[in-house]
């Protein structure tokens, strides 16, 4: 005879479910600071699980702290409330908190270079991708077929000549609340200022060049014409300058004399959609503090 007993947990001494979040904070340097979010942590029942912190310099310098921490669930709202009357204010914080439990939603824009797309959409399938790709629109119907086989709707929005603004608009009308980042994945339009500012959400573009060489158009025709032994990738937040927004990842690929411009476009695909799932992955894990025209990557 075997005995078995079967263990009854109490509702009411079990341990309270708890939900993750992150805080990002940027914010003068001086003493105190990480002390101050530590404490405050804990007093509301937290636990931190990791941080991560920089300074650009400990004498009048600039602060970034990134902190992941545990929350009794329920408590966001009176958290958020109380960090900013208190410790934010205190500090002259710039921040914010994010419930990692709800993944950013995606928007991916595209024309008729589909290698980072297909990337993030095979990504995100194989659950690689912490944030949840939600549309793809594109000037173009050459990736219909493959969106919507993934599940995804696709919208086409095309941009005709001289009615660029009314395509913008279409865009925003589309984007507006339904997404936390748009990804341009070789989207081959400038956006205007009016659309970045109407469309309330950050940007991250992938340039098929080292930045700041070779901004704009043909970087890799140009880059043979220099003779350049490396080409690389730029994955960057958009701003209403052409390729110069606050770079959030790089990567090279080595080329020589021997290899066209037609060859390094080749071999530039596989370092673009690296580059970009990098940016698009510590986006929405919040490691990315933008800083001026630079930014803090954790």
């Amino acid at each position: 005879m075997t005995d078995t007993t079967t263990l009854t947990i109490d509702p009411q001494t079990a341990a309270p479910a708890t939900t993750r979040m992150r805080l990002l904070v940027t914010c003068p340097d001086r003493p105190g600071i990480v002390a101050a979010v530590s404490r405050f942590v804990f007093e509301s029942g937290g636990n931190i699980i990791s941080s991560d912190q920089y300074s650009s310099n400990p004498s009048e310098g600039t602060f970034f702290l990134r902190v992941e921490f545990t929350l009794p669930q329920g408590d966001r709202a009176s958290f958020s409330e109380r960090f900013g009357l208190t410790v934010a204010e205190r500090f002259g914080m710039s921040w914010r908190l994010w419930d990692a439990g709800h993944k950013k939603r995606i928007a991916v824009l595209v024309s008729r270079y589909g290698h980072c797309l297909q990337d993030l959409l095979w990504r995100w399938r194989q659950g690689e991708l912490d944030g949840e790709l939600v549309l793809v629109a594109s000037n173009h119907e050459d990736f219909r077929a493959d969106v919507e086989a993934a599940g995804l709707p696709f919208h086409h929005v095309p941009v005709e000549k001289g009615k660029k603004a009314e395509a913008e608009r279409e865009l925003v009308e589309l984007l507006e609340g339904r997404c936390d980042l748009a990804v341009l994945a070789r989207y081959m339009q400038i956006l205007s200022g009016d659309f970045l500012e109407q469309v309330g959400v950050p940007v991250i573009n992938i340039h098929h060049s080292f930045l700041p060489a070779f901004a704009g158009a043909g970087p890799y025709e140009r880059a043979k014409e220099r003779g350049v032994k490396l080409i690389g990738a730029t994955a960057h937040y958009v701003t209403e300058e052409l390729d110069a927004g606050p770079i959030i990842e790089q990567d090279v690929a080595r080329v020589t004399h021997r290899q066209s411009a037609e060859e390094m476009v080749v071999a530039g695909a596989d370092v673009e959609r690296n580059v970009l799932a990098r940016a698009v992955q510590w986006h929405c894990q919040d490691r990315v503090l933008r800083h001026g025209n630079t930014t803090v990557v954790f």
